[in-house]
């Protein structure tokens, strides 16, 4: 929010918290580092938050309110969608037929002001308010949600109780004709919606819908863990089961064999919040288990940096990116973000100059002017066939969902030796583990050394939420950690990157904990990956014609200055976006 500098001093020093020496001082040091002068009094400790957020009320004349603690009604707060919320640091705390009060952190925004304007209608009567005010009333959401998607399931539930009886036919004798009544059924479609809604306010990356003998099971997993979210009555699994097979356009009457499925939802709570969901059904023992996959729209246009790359590692990329032929390949276990990664990189390589072509099995993000094929084994389509199509159609750039065996691997080499950017992935613990995984599948080592570029392997570690505990390292820590990794070339490239001060050493850089808090129990929020690149040198690729171990390649690697994935995770930790603990829980996976 803008205030006029001098008018804003003005207010600083008629109020008698800072003296006129104190704030000259600070306004200096303020230019120097291009920071606000109150966030800098405020990051000093020279003025509270709620005292600059009373000077700067009473020079826009603006009402100054807190929330802290504040119970606000759901019928009110839902005014805002939680998404808009949460962007623009605004909460609706208070209506009348005519006016809707909104704190906010910064009411100039007019944007957000507007938006809401016209979604209700009502007279916007802005408020200042501070950050912890507004991260308090945000939990509001979480708690009204909560309570009302278990209103709604309980209901629900014991609607279909009474709609189905025990006289009812059995799930495996239901034919397609009931499973269809089934699922159109409004309890049935309310439960549906409500785990599906529940799940994208809960930032799921997957909903886990398991039957038992005595119940069903639903569970969330939430930045790469798995939680419970809710347990509900056996009767209302073939229920769930029949609507989610209607939505993903599956068979309904096919129960084993298993089925895969996708269908997008184009609005949650009112707001253009577009979710593909991809669908997968599984027979179990007791029934089908469902797993679903959300994929946000909000979560393209990600940028390497977001992702978490940084410093050199960040410059091998670009430089592999350059380049118009050969390959580069991204590995790791499932669910590590290697597709996140390999459609950023495809999206800053998407120019009207080049033309890009994909072969994915399943298709998780539509791309625009990228042609994406969808493998399809069943009527002889796969990851070689597609490729081998995809060679005559005049590819700049080939993006192959994933290597997985002979044929595809040769193909993917021909096509980086004929003039193509190939990008892919494979299943590998490590950037070295991938050369020798690659020879094992047929790929030859004087065809490798022509084509390979890059590799990265990565894994996804929890990010801190805000309020995480600060602590410093004890020797026996370090002396820990030195036996597993190379703690001064780590400190080099803190140094090197302008995260620590240049004399700085271990025991003096900061750590952080997690801290349990209503909005964030865990302490954590979203993740972040960490990052092992190898760039392929000329003394790599001697030792890959020599056919050496994955050790030997790695070996040469950390000496070009590779940073192993523990390493790039410690860094981040110094950095303050993950902790230790997470780093090494991961490490050790």
């Amino acid at each position: 929010m803008f205030t006029e500098p001098k008018i804003l001093k003005d207010f600083i020093l008629d109020s008698g918290l800072v003296s006129k020496t104190e704030l000259d001082v600070a306004e200096i040091e303020a230019g120097k580092k291009g920071e606000d002068l109150g966030e800098y009094l405020i990051s000093c400790g020279k003025i509270t938050e709620a005292d600059y957020n009373l000077i700067k009320g009473h020079i826009l004349g603006i009402p100054v309110v807190s929330l802290k603690d504040q119970k606000i009604d759901f019928s009110v707060l839902s005014a805002i969608p939680e998404p808009i919320a949460r962007k623009h640091n605004i909460v609706a705390f208070k209506r009348n037929d005519k006016e809707l009060e909104v704190a906010m952190i910064d009411p100039n925004d007019l944007r957000a002001i507007e938006f809401i304007k016209k979604r209700v209608n009502l007279k916007i009567l802005p408020r200042l308010t501070d950050k912890e005010s507004i991260r308090s009333a945000l939990l509001n959401y979480q708690k009204s949600l909560k309570a009302e998607f278990g209103d709604i399931i309980t209901q629900e539930t014991k609607a279909i109780g009474v709609s189905y009886g025990e006289n009812d036919q059995s799930s495996a004798e239901q034919n397609e004709g009931d499973l269809k009544k089934l699922a159109e059924d409004l309890p049935v479609v309310r439960i549906v919606d409500s785990l599906l809604s529940h799940a994208y306010t809960q930032q799921a990356s997957d909903i886990h819908i398991e039957p038992f003998e005595e119940d069903l099971l639903i569970r969330y997993r939430i930045d790469g863990i798995l939680h419970d979210a809710m347990t509900l009555p056996k009767k209302v699994a073939s229920g769930i089961t029949a609507r989610i097979k209607v939505l993903s356009n599956l068979r309904l009457d096919e129960k084993r064999l298993p089925q895969d499925g996708r269908f997008k939802v184009e609005s949650f709570g009112g707001t253009e919040s577009k979710v593909s969901f991809r669908v997968s059904v599984l027979p179990t023992t007791f029934g089908e288990k469902i797993v679903i996959r959300l994929l946000p729209e909000s979560n393209k246009g990600f940028t390497l940096e977001i992702l978490g790359f940084h410093g050199e590692g960040l410059e091998k990329v670009h430089n592999a990116m350059k380049q118009t032929t050969g390959m580069m390949l991204v590995t790791g276990p499932t669910g590590s973000g290697k597709t996140t990664t390999l459609y950023t990189i495809i999206d800053i390589l998407n120019t009207p100059e080049v033309n890009i072509s994909t072969v994915e099995d399943p298709v998780e993000y539509q791309m625009q002017r990228v042609n994406q094929t969808q493998v399809k084994p069943e009527i002889g389509l796969t990851f070689a066939s597609g490729l081998r199509a995809l060679l005559r159609q005049d590819p700049n750039i080939i993006m192959v969902g994933e290597i997985r065996d002979k044929e595809t691997a040769g193909l993917a080499i021909n096509a980086a030796l004929t003039g193509h950017l190939v990008l892919s992935t494979l299943h590998t613990n490590s950037a070295a583990g991938a050369i020798p995984r690659f020879i094992d599948m047929g790929g030859e080592p004087f065809l490798l050394v022509s084509t390979l570029n890059l590799i990265i392997a990565q894994r996804l570690v929890r990010k801190l939420a805000t309020g995480a505990e600060k602590y410093l390292l004890s020797p026996a820590e370090i002396s820990s950690l030195e036996k597993k990794v190379d703690m001064k070339k780590i400190l080099t490239v803190l140094k090197d990157e302008n995260f620590v001060e240049k004399n700085a050493t271990w025991p003096e850089i900061q750590f952080f904990r997690p801290k349990s808090t209503d909005e964030f129990p865990s302490g954590y929020s979203g993740r972040v990956a960490i990052h092992e690149i190898l760039t392929v040198s000329p003394a790599i690729k001697n030792l890959i014609v020599k056919q050496t171990t994955s050790d030997e390649i790695e070996t040469q690697a950390r000496k070009e200055g590779m940073l192993t994935l523990i390493e790039d995770g410690i860094l981040k930790a110094a950095q303050g976006h993950t902790s230790l603990e997470e780093v090494l829980r991961v490490a050790n996976e």
